[in-house]
């Protein structure tokens, strides 16, 4: 047998952290006193299955402008609201009853806050009788006659 020139060589190697003790704060806090590179992510909807969601309002913001705002109900439409409403001897309760909407609906539209809506719009118009869209806002509700 020939000699070998082998020399016994001894590691000693200092198991890494496990995973849940490399999230804690604690260990983050130690790397970031040792000068070690941290990466941290934020997980979108974690533990949740939505992370396909898509409401209809982030579709609607995305198309509209950058600014990433809606457009409100005009304090023009708001006072029409208002004024129908007073004429009828309605409250806001009374109108958001009549047409099966919270009262802070009607608040809001009259407030000009609301993000119009053009099914509670249209329900507004019947009960106060006055036009809120269009050219002619402010003016008497047409009837028009019903199709047989």
């Amino acid at each position: 047998m020939a000699e070998s020139d082998w020399d016994t060589v001894t590691v000693l190697r200092k198991k890494g952290p496990t995973a849940a003790q490399a999230k804690s704060k604690q260990a983050i806090i130690a790397a970031q006193r040792r000068g070690e590179s941290i990466e941290t992510t934020k997980k979108w909807s974690a533990g949740q299955n939505k992370q396909h969601l898509v409401t209809k309002n982030t579709a609607k913001l995305d198309r509209e402008t950058e600014e990433l705002h809606h457009e409100r109900v005009s304090l023009e439409v708001g006072k029409v609201i208002q004024q129908g409403r007073q004429n009828k001897g309605m409250t806001q309760k009374d109108l958001a009853t009549k047409i099966n909407e919270k009262p802070q609906v009607i608040a809001d539209y009259e407030s000009g806050k609301a993000i119009p809506n053009n099914q509670v719009m249209g329900k507004i118009e019947r009960a106060i009788g006055l036009k809120l869209r269009g050219k002619d806002i402010g003016q008497p509700l047409e009837a028009k006659p019903k199709k047989k």
